[in-house]
């Protein structure tokens, strides 16, 4: 099921010597302000990636590729995790030379 936005329109002033000493357009840079703000939500864990992605209107990976863009850790796993992930990873793509003929 899709979902579709109606979107609430909130204002955000900037003065425009900060666009100017940034050397940014209004559009690109209210499309910037965005996508920190999402990242920052999914960040903290208040958001899914999946629910962003909608809001920007792209797919996951393009969020996820835009997050990193803008300095977020698309995975950031806790170090105790570590060891879990890569055991799950080895055990979804195990090495193909220890395979055996059934």
């Amino acid at each position: 099921m899709e979902l579709t936005f109606r979107p609430h329109i909130m204002e955000v002033a900037f003065p425009n010597e900060l666009l100017v000493a940034l050397r940014e357009e209004p559009d690109c840079f209210r499309q910037k302000v965005l996508i920190y703000t999402l990242g920052k939500l999914y960040e903290l864990g208040r958001i899914s990636g999946g629910f962003a992605a909608q809001i920007l209107d792209c797919d996951l990976w393009e969020f996820y590729r835009l997050l990193s863009e803008h300095g977020f850790a698309v995975i950031d796993y806790p170090e105790d995790e570590w060891a879990t992930e890569r055991d799950a990873q080895a055990w979804q793509h195990p090495d193909p030379d220890q395979w055996k003929p059934l």
